[in-house]
């Protein structure tokens, strides 16, 4: 008679690789980060839940922290998803709430999580400033170039620290308060801080 535990055995999962493999762990992550938190993630447990090998993800993730975090970036909007709104004000306003729409669900509980645990060891927050991508600033810089090419602003006058600025203070009041933040949180961020800051001359 067959166990239970038959259904997860390597010669039933299903054979896939590339894309759908990928596709498959990181909606496995997204399960296992609603149904147990980043606490309770562990590596078998996707393994288990995307019906791949434990082998299939350390070949791609040294370990946990690194899956989880490679998952939030694949969640979060890519820079060219920014709505084209017209409009510099309209153009932010539609990148923040993006963003806030995507913390408040199982990106936002991987970042709790990876905070969490980079906070008590400087290696893992040296693996997390080594694996970032920048997309936060790369959609900022996008919404930037745009304004610069209607004439709203002058693009070049805008500073690195300041494309961070509206990311990090959504952040910060996201790891604060929890989320979804409240959109006038979102608005207040960018008519009383953003635009000041890039339409500063």
């Amino acid at each position: 008679m067959e166990s239970a535990a038959s259904g997860t055995d390597h010669r039933r999962r299903p054979r896939r690789r590339g894309a759908a493999l990928h596709d498959a762990i990181v909606q496995a992550v997204v399960a296992e980060l609603a149904e147990v938190g980043y606490a309770g993630l562990t590596m078998e447990g996707v393994a288990e839940r995307a019906q791949a090998s434990k082998g299939s993800l350390y070949r791609r993730w040294p370990g946990k922290l690194q899956l989880v975090m490679d998952t939030a970036y694949h969640l979060l909007p890519e820079p060219a998803d920014v709505a084209d709104t017209g409009t510099l004000r309209g153009d932010l306003l539609a990148m923040l709430r993006l963003v806030n729409d995507n913390l408040a669900g199982p990106a936002g509980q991987a970042m709790r999580g990876v905070i969490s645990e980079v906070l008590q060891d400087d290696t893992r927050a040296a693996q997390v400033r080594a694996r970032a991508r920048g997309t936060s600033v790369a959609a900022v810089r996008e919404v930037v170039r745009r304004a610069d090419a209607r004439g709203e602003i002058d693009g070049r006058a805008v500073t690195e620290r300041q494309l961070e600025t509206g990311h990090a203070l959504l952040r910060y009041h996201f790891l604060s308060h929890g989320g979804p933040v409240a959109d006038e949180v979102v608005t207040g961020i960018v008519d009383e801080v953003l635009l000041p800051l890039f339409r500063a001359r």
